[in-house]
């Protein structure tokens, strides 16, 4: 079981390590990310009741409803839910790249919660394949919520756009990456280029949000340098 439990959380952990690491302006407190991390984790049994539910009552029987709404709309909801409403107006989210490692922090909680799960009702010889496919993609799912969330928050101008954003475009990634699962024969000749394009978008997304609060930086150094008279 340990082994399971290892090889379960340690993509998880070290994705969500690298994010963290990124934050170059002011690392985020320990105990918050940490938080995030548990949030997520403890949406999984929720949402698989929930889906579970759904299956066995054949509610959403079709190859689009059960990509785009069981799997891209249920897993993403929870997730935008718990970054919105227990870390968006958290003390701690004082910068815009905060939005990228908590929004990790979530999603990879839950990813981590999820791929123990699933390893110990398959086995760990599919350890690998977890840890390169559904773990990083949950991982940018997050990302990319997090940047819009942050630049919800720090935007001179704030509009409900970004917020929109940070739900809708990881529902949509997270049900295309579902549903090419679920509708293609050879699913790998299509997923690998959709994950090199994930992976382009989410480290986008990460040299934007470090730019941004590099600025947002600067911006509050300045304001609060003592004014020189005469």
């Amino acid at each position: 079981m340990l082994v399971i439990f290892s090889a379960g959380i340690a993509p998880g952990l070290a994705l969500l390590s690298y994010f963290y690491l990124k934050d170059e302006v002011e690392s985020e407190p320990i105990p918050v990310v940490v938080r995030a991390f548990l949030f997520g984790a403890l949406l999984v049994f929720p949402i698989m009741f929930l889906q579970h539910v759904l299956h066995t009552e054949n509610v959403l029987a079709q190859n689009w409803a059960q990509a785009y709404l069981s799997s891209g709309l249920f897993e993403e909801f929870f997730k935008w839910f718990i970054l919105y409403y227990a870390i968006y107006q958290h003390i701690a989210f004082d910068e815009p790249f905060d939005g990228i490692v908590y929004g990790a922090a979530v999603s990879l909680g839950f990813a981590s919660a999820e791929n123990i799960l699933y390893l110990v009702g398959n086995g760990v010889e599919h350890a690998i394949g977890r840890a390169l496919l559904p773990v990083p993609s949950h991982a940018l799912f997050g990302v990319i919520m997090g940047y819009y969330m942050g630049k919800s928050k720090f935007s001179d101008i704030r509009t409900s756009k970004w917020i929109w954003l940070s739900l809708l475009l990881p529902i949509f990634l997270h049900g295309s990456y579902d549903y090419i699962l679920i509708t293609q024969e050879h699913w790998l000749y299509y997923i690998m280029p959709f994950m090199i394009f994930l992976w382009w978008l989410g480290l986008r997304k990460v040299k934007k949000a470090r730019a941004a609060s590099a600025v947002h930086l600067k911006n509050q150094y300045n304001s609060q340098k003592p004014l020189h008279t005469q």
